[in-house]
């Protein structure tokens, strides 16, 4: 019997260490950027550190990368705009820190529903640099990444980023996500605390985070991301052609 217990007690110390391996081992940002299209997998898959990925194609026919830059920075400031963007699914949005024309630095407050269940999130959009070691913004590619957090409690669990490339006949998005990085934050600093360090172990992701959360959001995602497609041709020309 205390054989057992001493060999559970280590393996419990094995995995949350090896729980806590540096981001950049799971943070893949960079695989969006592929070029060639068609290469770009939508999946969902559990990583090596027991975080999920949910990955997520959208062709966009007649959208181009500056339009969706637009759509993020001028255009998107009320419910009625949230809710063109999903009409079941969203509900309730606000800006915090928004400057007009701008992203980097703003969190969008957003109340939406990913599979049966409300989401109230705080989505902080930061320099893509975080995630790509470079801004990996250019002429023919707008590139949007943001930690996820929890908007009732100030706490980051996720991070993500949309990729959208200019192609022949429209544009690309490739999104990904990355569910399981959690951090205390404080305004717009994440700061460390011992609710971080225990929510980035293995064992804790493995006991909170389940396959249908992960499925839930790449649906919602490819649900979106549809509808911002088909919408955003027409609106665009509609408040540029003035």
């Amino acid at each position: 019997m205390k054989y057992c217990v001493n060999f559970f007690l280590a393996l419990l110390i094995i995995i949350l260490i090896f729980g806590l391996l540096p981001f950049r081992q799971t943070i893949d940002a960079e695989k969006a950027l592929v070029v060639e299209t068609g290469v770009y997998a939508t999946e969902v898959r559990r990583l090596p550190d027991a975080t999920y990925l949910v990955a997520v194609r959208t062709p966009m026919p007649e959208v181009k990368a500056d339009m969706v830059r637009w759509w993020f920075s001028d255009f998107l400031q009320t419910t009625e705009h949230y809710n063109w963007w999903h009409p079941k699914d969203h509900v309730w949005m606000d800006w915090e820190n928004k400057e007009p024309g701008k992203i980097k630095g703003a969190s969008h407050l957003a109340h939406e529903y990913i599979g049966g269940d409300l989401s109230k999130l705080r989505i902080q959009f930061v320099n893509s640099s975080e995630f790509f070691g470079y801004d990996a913004n250019d002429e023919d590619t707008f590139v949007i990444c943001a930690k996820v957090g929890l908007l009732d409690e100030a706490l980051n669990i996720a991070k993500m980023c949309h990729v959208v490339r200019n192609t022949l006949d429209g544009a690309e998005m490739r999104s990904r996500f990355w569910l399981g990085h959690v951090a205390k934050r404080e305004g717009n600093k994440t700061v460390s605390s011992l609710k971080g360090f225990i929510g980035n172990t293995a064992l804790t992701r493995v006991l909170v985070l389940n396959q249908q959360n992960a499925k839930d959001l790449k649906r919602h995602a490819e649900e979106e991301m549809k509808y911002l497609a088909e919408i955003l041709p027409p609106l665009y020309r509609s408040k540029n052609n003035d």
